[in-house]
């Protein structure tokens, strides 16, 4: 008779106590300081001082960094922090994504220098990150852009201009990708570097209030040692590892809308009547409510899959990233249409959150890697089975 082998103690997709203990505590502050107000920052175009000064003091800002003042973050509670606060309000989980993936390309590129001149100030998240990487004409194919950075005897000089930058408005410190003798190069620019404008973009469909902005270089001045990495490591190195952060993030933050969209759900046809019946007991409603339901779910469990592998340090971590931010992102905006039509007209107006959750949604599929990129990549990774 065969003999099986012993069970042994694998991975276990569902979080610990401890993380369960942290969930609640995000989750309460969600509740208290982002969910009410996330309607009215989307109109208003921006996430007010207030709460950044809020995620700051609570340790949110910069929390995967090693040198974080309460130390670092493991990844499965950091994406259980995502999702929460996207569940509040996707403009707001934009502001850590970018803040964290510029921290971490700071942490583990930059030159001591670097380290020390602005180590402490990023990790605590008194000086606000952000990553100006596309450009007018250059979007997914990065290794097009045209920002040009000139070598000079004090260091280099960068001309062009950037697009889309998330919470480009008020950020202190930029990550750029430029083009320096031929290749692709990464550099730090303080937003006070003489040379450096910042144009506010308005009107944007979703993540509204993230603060949106274009930036441009006009004979813009940093010393040498502010290129991070090495002159054709820009790309290859040091932005697609950030980049590999933002995806994390973003996957999360896709179940966040996700559960967003079913909780709305959930309560409004529980509440809402036609034909005599509250519109939970038709059975194409609870068609549309399962399979929110299922997709979440399995959303979610891609997430802590990535999440855990991230913590073991697993080479297969960023291949398992690249599954999860596909399936979530695309699994976000299916929630988000059916949460639309269930809500109806209503769910066209400002009165129910489902309308800025649908916005929000179609977002997740383009930053971080479009879907098609996504189809493109992870086609040519070799996945073992589960």
């Amino acid at each position: 008779m065969e003999t099986l082998p012993a069970q042994s103690a694998g991975p276990q997709f569902e979080p610990s106590e401890a993380q369960k203990e942290a969930r609640l505590r995000f989750r309460q502050f969600v509740q208290e300081h982002i969910t009410p107000f996330a309607g009215e920052w989307d109109r208003a175009e921006r996430v007010p001082q207030q709460l950044i000064d809020e995620l700051r003091r609570r340790g949110y800002m910069g929390a995967p960094l090693p040198q974080h003042p309460g130390g670092a973050m493991d990844a499965v509670t950091y994406g259980l922090l995502t999702e929460e606060i996207a569940r509040g309000c996707s403009s707001v989980r934009s502001l850590l994504t970018v803040h964290d993936m510029v921290s971490l390309g700071l942490h583990r590129w930059a030159s001591h220098a670097v380290k020390e001149e602005f180590g402490e100030a990023v990790s605590s998240g008194r000086m606000l990150c952000a990553l100006a990487l596309s450009e007018p004409e250059a979007g997914s194919d990065a290794a097009s852009v045209k920002t040009e950075g000139r070598a000079t005897d004090d260091g280099y000089v960068l001309s062009g201009k950037k697009k889309w930058t998330t919470f480009g408005q008020i950020a202190d410190l930029f990550l750029v990708l430029a083009r320096c003798q031929e290749q692709l190069a990464a550099f730090l620019v303080p937003a006070a570097a003489p040379g450096l404008l910042r144009k506010p973009m308005k009107g944007i469909a979703g993540t509204r209030a993230s603060l949106l902005a274009e930036i441009e270089f006009h004979e813009c001045c940093v010393p040498r040692h502010y290129l991070i990495g090495k002159i054709g490591f820009g790309f290859s190195h040091v932005v697609s590892s950030v980049l590999d952060h933002g995806r994390y993030s973003v996957a999360w933050g896709s179940v966040g809308i996700s559960q967003a969209c079913l909780n709305a759900c959930l309560d409004y046809t529980s509440k809402r009547r036609q034909f005599g019946v509250a519109l939970r007991e038709h059975q194409l409603v609870q068609r549309k409510l399962t399979d929110m339901i299922v997709n979440t779910r399995a959303a979610r469990l891609l997430c802590y899959r990535a999440g855990y592998l991230r913590d073991m340090k697993d080479p297969g971590a960023s291949a398992e990233t690249l599954v999860a931010k596909y399936f979530a992102s695309k699994m976000a905006v299916r929630a988000a249409n059916d949460a639309v039509q269930l809500h109806g007209a209503n769910g066209l107006t400002d009165e129910y959150p489902v309308a800025r959750l649908l916005r929000d949604s179609k977002v997740m599929e383009i930053i971080e890697g479009s879907t098609q990129i996504q189809q493109i990549t992870i086609a040519g990774y070799p996945f073992d089975e589960l």
